[in-house]
């Protein structure tokens, strides 16, 4: 019955394109925002009003019970001390969600009492979702986001003023992104082409065609309902195999006094296509390169930049939404404006579970009656740090003044933008691999780390497994990926980079000694608790 259900979904995501091209979009995006960001106390109270606090299924509505927190006592909090404090305040008595217990892998147990809950409990009741999307998982069906039109079009506010910020609307606006079952690459192509960007060529690596042909159809089936629409979205242009040049040729080929584009890209393709131009000796340079789906480290900055590219990178988490956007003076470091208007963020110091690492770890709350869930100080295993900041940009002037720099990923993988939950990975290491191929719990290690020109994932193996060829591991482990919902666009990626190596080694232990069977080198090589905000980071309106 999976292919029912396959249809099902991509026949949502069919409608919601339909129901997104046909809605009439408002022309002053900076009055809407200014509005919400100015009433953002009231909106927030009383969505919470509607969806939490009138249903006592929801599992907040527990939590703020054995809190003994009444709305009215919330909204004297709120009025009394901000969204932000409060927070603060109700996650110490128990009102927030770590990650496990969203995704359904633990329980959610507060004061001895376990809530009901499920990661459908936490979707927002009042939204009439229309445009499916799904969060990368490997062993689970991963996690349903149902995006209304509304949020959609509020969206595309954003978008707009990106656009205005970077000047988007008079150069092309290139897409270096994947193909169904991933919406990202579709979603910019909408967002983009509606606020009247040139938007095109779309570059994808869909995986190989003998496993992914009913993806391309179906997004090229997509793609063709969005163009007999009016939205300017171009069919994508499939890339060889382990192969980014045909971007950097595209871009190189530009006249010279029009060489200005804008790419739009995960961290890792971008260093890719950076990489390309260089050894083919292009000039791509005045590229601006808007950066998301993974961290944006230092080393992956100083090789985009090698190549005369401008690095500007975005924070987007797909059962949120859009968190923020860097501006043109934040040209160093991965830093955004936090969009105020439409989320709330405080962060608590804790031990990454990959890492043994201190981090200061984000806790998320959707303030919007159109966010797709209703999320109060949820953790997504995301770690950065809060500031509050001046700037005289587009979105500065707007009242974004709060910045997250450092943004990284904690407990999860995000190499070359897929997102695969940690404890979801252990299982295939601790579990299938050993009882696959021999050796037992310890013996088998994923490692995500910083490559010379990407983000690669090593799988390591212990010589006392006594595995004869670590491409067979390799390919089972592949292959274990695609037997889940979000585990194939995983495979698909990591194939055409040629992102996963499989070697025989030990794996690696941390400082205090101890071995974690997915080891995430990135955060502490790159990040800490105890990284010491940025001198003078872009942004600063000096």
């Amino acid at each position: 019955m999976n292919w029912i259900k396959g249809i099902s979904h991509y026949q949502r995501i069919r409608s919601g394109m339909n129901a997104y091209c046909r809605t009439s979009l408002q022309t002053d995006w900076k009055s809407r925002i200014r509005q919400v960001l100015e009433h953002r106390e009231s909106i927030w109270l009383d969505t919470l009003r509607k969806t939490i606090f009138s249903q006592p299924s929801n599992p907040y509505h527990e939590m703020f019970r054995i809190a003994g927190c009444s709305p009215q006592d919330l909204a004297q909090l709120v009025h009394q001390r901000g969204i932000e404090e409060a927070l603060k305040a109700i996650r110490r008595s128990g009102v927030y969600l770590d990650h496990d217990e969203f995704k359904g892998f633990k329980p959610v147990v507060r004061s001895g009492k376990v809530i009901p809950s499920a990661p459908g409990s936490f979707a927002n009741p009042i939204v009439a979702g229309w445009f499916h999307g799904s969060s990368g998982g490997s062993r689970s069906a991963g996690t349903m986001t149902c995006t209304g039109t509304e949020q959609l079009a509020y969206l595309t506010g954003y978008a707009a003023l990106n656009a205005e910020e970077f000047g988007l609307n008079e150069i092309p606006y290139v897409i270096a992104r994947p193909t169904l079952p991933s919406i990202a690459g579709l979603l910019f192509c909408l967002l983009y082409s509606r606020i009247g960007c040139a938007v095109g060529p779309w570059f994808s690596f869909g995986g190989k065609f003998s496993n992914s042909f009913h993806y391309r159809l179906l997004t090229k089936y997509i793609v063709a309902l969005a163009r007999w629409h009016g939205a300017g979205a171009p069919f994508p242009r499939y890339l060889p195999p382990n192969d980014f040049s045909p971007v950097a040729r595209w871009i190189a080929r530009l006249p010279k006094k029009e060489r200005r584009c804008a790419l739009q890209a995960v961290a890792s393709t971008g260093v890719r296509i950076a990489s390309a131009a260089m050894a083919e000796n292009l000039d791509i340079s005045g590229t601006l390169f808007f950066s998301g789906g993974e961290a944006l480290t230092e080393g992956k900055r100083r090789a985009v930049e090698a190549a005369g590219v401008e690095v500007f990178p975005a924070y987007w988490i797909s059962e949120i939404g859009q968190i923020g956007h860097s501006c043109r003076r934040m040209n160093t470091g991965n830093c955004v404006h936090l969009f105020k208007d439409s989320i709330a963020v405080i962060s608590e110091a804790r031990t990454a579970p990959f890492s043994q690492t201190g981090v200061n770890s984000l806790l998320f709350t959707t303030l919007l009656p159109h966010a797709p869930y209703v999320f109060i100080n949820v953790e997504m295993q995301d770690a950065g740090l809060l500031e509050e900041r001046s700037c005289d940009c587009v979105y500065g002037r707007m009242g974004f003044t709060h910045q997250i720099s450092g943004i990284f990923s904690h407990g999860k993988l995000t190499g070359q933008g897929m997102t695969l939950v940690g404890t979801e990975i252990v299982r295939i290491l601790e579990q299938d691999l050993p009882s696959r191929f021999g050796g037992c719990p310890g013996d088998y290690q994923l490692i995500e780390q910083e490559g010379s020109t990407q983000t690669e994932i090593v799988l390591r193996i212990s010589p006392r497994a006594a595995v004869q060829s670590p491409e067979i591991v390799k390919r089972y482990f592949m292959q274990s990926l695609r037997g889940y919902h979000g585990g194939t666009l995983a495979s698909h990626v990591w194939e055409h980079s040629d992102a996963l190596k499989a070697i025989i080694a030990e794996p690696e232990l941390t400082k205090a000694g101890k071995l974690l069977p997915l080891h995430l080198n990135k955060i502490s090589k790159d990040y800490s608790m105890s990284k010491s905000a940025p001198e003078k980071e872009s942004g600063d309106s000096k």
